[in-house]
């Protein structure tokens, strides 16, 4: 259980106080609250840190990496990936042997964690995205060489506290990059165009943008409650000879399907360049 634990946050910027602030909410579905008293979360300025115990009265900061981490049972890093090694040699000897080790660094492996610590330490790959801010986040992860399906489960739990999480084997990573890591923007841009058809139509701005974000919203939440296919709920929506149908016969003529497909593409073969990148940069150090 998520409240027999202590986690330290290596790096507490707004993904991480995310997550914080899942772990400390009661009365979330399947998943019992944290004590503040339990989470520590470390950062180099302090006057943020005070920003976050304002926000979570009771949360443990400090300035030093290493103080967070000694003792706690599960290890979240949570700094700027190019970072990590840094952040990583500052505490490896006070991490505890039987801790689990969260990373939400981008193009980072498992493996390369598991060198950096140079020891057999359990280790869980996440890639969250930023709904999570609003407990609406979807989050892949996959286990390292010395993570059991209990390290999984607890870290599942973690990121169940602020959206969805899926188990998926580590090659796959960069691709959930591309779609749910990169993800959002891709439907900001949606709704920004929509807000913008709203305004060239007539419609007040700040009514079109409400509308635009609520389809979306609405929509996105048809397809997880339903469980239908998106196909058939547009179907549901096209009627012969009807507006729906004339909008989606425009939009197939430009490619938007063949646009976000390439999105998708473009966005994992840019991560997995900057993982090799980061790799050829860590063996030259």
């Amino acid at each position: 259980m998520l409240s027999n634990h202590t986690f330290a946050f290596l790096g507490a910027g707004n993904m991480a106080r995310a997550i914080v602030g899942g772990l400390l909410r009661t009365g979330h579905e399947s998943t019992e609250a944290v004590a503040p008293s339990s989470v520590r979360a470390s950062r180099r300025t302090a006057s943020l840190l005070e920003e976050l115990t304002e926000s979570f009265p009771g949360l443990v900061t400090t300035t030093s990496n290493r103080a967070a981490a000694e003792g706690a049972s599960v290890v979240v890093l949570a700094s700027k990936p190019q970072g990590f090694a840094d952040v990583v040699a500052d505490v490896k000897d006070v991490v505890r042997d039987d801790a689990l080790v969260v990373s939400i660094l981008a193009g980072i492996t498992t493996k390369q964690i598991e060198a950096a610590f140079g020891r057999e330490l359990a280790v869980v790959r996440t890639m969250p995205n930023t709904p999570a801010l609003v407990d609406e986040g979807a989050t892949a992860l996959c286990g390292g060489r010395y993570a059991t399906d209990a390290h999984l489960a607890l870290a599942r739990e973690m990121f169940k506290a602020v959206g969805k999480v899926e188990i998926l084997p580590e090659h796959l990573m960069d691709a959930v990059t591309g779609l749910s890591g990169s993800g959002p923007a891709y439907i900001y841009m949606v709704v920004e165009a929509l807000t913008d058809g709203g305004v060239k139509q007539g419609i007040p701005r700040p009514i079109a943008a409400r509308l635009a974000a609520q389809t979306v919203l609405g929509a996105a939440k048809l397809v997880v409650e339903t469980g239908k296919h998106p196909a058939i709920l547009r179907d549901e929506v096209t009627t012969p000879g009807g507006t729906a149908i004339a909008a989606v016969a425009d939009l197939e003529a430009h490619g938007l399907r063949t646009m976000l497909i390439n999105a998708v593409g473009t966005a994992t073969a840019r991560s997995a360049e900057l993982a090799r990148l980061r790799e050829e940069a860590s063996k030259a150090s």
